[in-house]
């Protein structure tokens, strides 16, 4: 028997004139000449120049003056270098300069892909068989810098989904670095990242209290690095101090956005080159409370490191960083609720084969248990999951994604046992979802990819990613899928 799978006729493709406006900046030589170019200009020229760059791109932005002040005091050291005194810059010439420092950034100009779908937490003034969802996109523009974005809709009784219309003034959050850091599992961080035998170590770990906030921390760091300059490793220890303290941060948007219009973009130094794949989840806690919790890689150029995202109104959003030994490669996803009192996990520890984690601390994973290996011919190079588990009577389904010959990606369906998902009871021998001729087609050729389903009126509803350029959805019934897995042999 194989499963029937229906294609949407639904499109999700990138636009190019969804923009955000971005800080600008090159060298420090560079723009000290700036500044003072833009200061030498007469009073009426700076006047005139002002009111033509608000009448181009206030209708682009939500409160662009705001922006450009925002990105003005980003440098304000450099007045100071220039021996500028900031208390006879007016408002407009503040403005002006900040404008200088900004560029509109095309954030999903290349690609809109690897999509996570999810029950919105309004689910308010709907249609018998209708539920509102809320879609997260990995987008991609200039640089291939990637980030996270939104879309949202109605699914109706015939699984038909109806996305509201996009806004199009986007909006970066306000970044807050008000974490508190423990010295006990910042340490033991430390040292999973970095030999710690340097002189720098020692010396910090006698400056860190019990508890201490990124402001402390950065003036720690400041005097160790006077203590230990000519001793590289150490340096380069305390850039990693850094660079790891960065990556916990909240986010702010603003109340009057709509959720297409919040984009969560690079901000950590750990994540400059891309946010990556967020694995979106609705985890219910045993005393009945919602949270949105999302795993996803942060990627600076060299190094990645697997991070938690969590919302409750997708509004205010914390972002720290996940510990332990499993957290060493992509496609961490976590399960929807605790299983036996502990968080659970899927994860790829070796870049090969599914494995399955368990514990206690949602963000600290110490041990992984081997799940999965390729069995048949389109996961032989690997296998990965395509979002989190799904809990259904009969066992929690795992979307998963197989890797075989010419890099094609192809969309598995495995189940797990629903009180000891450590046991895998069911494996489709035969792809779910492969990429058709049309599908085929893109940034990368031949890959389907998906980073989160869910289930809606008796129907699995599977957004994915069409070659790592465009997104589409489609549906399977659920008991016919259940009843295959079932029969399956493991």
């Amino acid at each position: 028997m194989s499963v029937n799978v229906i294609r949407k006729n639904i499109l999700f493709e990138p636009d190019a004139s969804r923009v955000i406006a971005r800080f600008l900046f090159t060298t420090e030589e560079r723009s000290m000449e700036l500044i003072t170019r833009v200061l030498a200009l007469s009073d009426n020229a700076q006047h005139e120049t002002l009111t033509h760059i608000l009448r181009d791109f206030s209708k682009r932005h939500r409160s662009i003056s705001r922006i450009f002040e925002k990105h003005f005091h980003q440098i304000l050291y450099l007045f100071l270098k220039l021996g500028i005194d900031l208390h006879t810059l007016t408002t407009p010439q503040k403005v002006l300069i900040g404008a200088y420092f900004t560029m509109e950034y095309s954030n999903e100009a290349a690609a809109f892909f690897n999509p996570s779908m999810m029950e919105d937490p309004d689910q308010s003034e709907l249609a018998a068989g209708e539920k509102r969802v809320i879609i997260s996109f990995r987008a991609t523009g200039e640089g291939h810098v990637s980030s996270v974005v939104f879309r949202s809709g109605i699914i109706d009784a015939n699984n038909d989904i109806v996305i509201d219309v996009s806004g199009k003034m986007l909006e970066s959050p306000e970044h807050v670095k008000n974490h508190i850091y423990h010295k006990e599992s910042f340490s033991r961080k430390i040292q999973e990242m970095q030999d710690c035998n340097s002189a720098a170590y020692s010396l910090m770990m006698a400056k860190l209290t019990d508890t201490f906030t990124y402001e402390e921390l950065k003036r720690y760091v400041l005097e160790t690095t006077l203590q230990v300059q000519d001793d590289s490793q150490s340096l380069l220890l305390l850039n990693e101090v850094m660079w790891l303290a960065s990556s916990h941060y909240e986010i702010n948007f603003s109340l009057d956005t709509a959720i297409s219009e919040r984009v969560i973009f690079p901000i950590a130094d750990t994540e400059k080159k891309g946010i990556e794949d967020a694995r979106f989840v609705r985890f219910i806690d045993d005393d009945g409370e919602v949270t949105y919790y999302a795993t996803y890689t942060a990627y600076d150029g060299v190094t990645i490191l697997p991070k938690l995202l969590l919302t409750k109104d997708f509004y205010q959003f914390r972002v720290l960083p996940i510990h332990g030994e499993v957290a060493q490669n992509k496609g961490m996803a976590l399960f929807p609720r605790k299983i036996n009192n502990k968080f659970a996990m899927l994860c790829r520890v070796d870049g090969v084969n599914n494995y399955i984690a368990f514990s206690e601390n949602i963000n600290v994973w110490r041990e992984a248990k081997l799940l999965q290996t390729p069995r048949f011919s389109w996961e032989f190079v690997q296998m990965g999951n395509c979002g989190s588990p799904i809990e259904t009577p009969d066992g929690w389904l795992v979307i998963t994604h197989g890797v075989g010959a010419v890099r094609e990606y192809v969309l598995g369906v495995s189940l797990l046992d629903l009180e000891n998902p450590a046991k895998e009871i069911g494996r489709l021998s035969t792809p779910l979802l492969m990429p058709n001729e049309k599908e085929r087609e893109g940034y990368v050729p031949n890959v389907l990819y998906s980073c989160g389903s869910m289930i809606h009126n008796g129907q699995l509803i599977i957004p994915y990613a069409m070659s790592d350029h465009a997104s589409t959805y489609a549906t399977v019934n659920l008991a016919d899928l259940l009843a295959e897995l079932k029969n399956s042999k493991v």
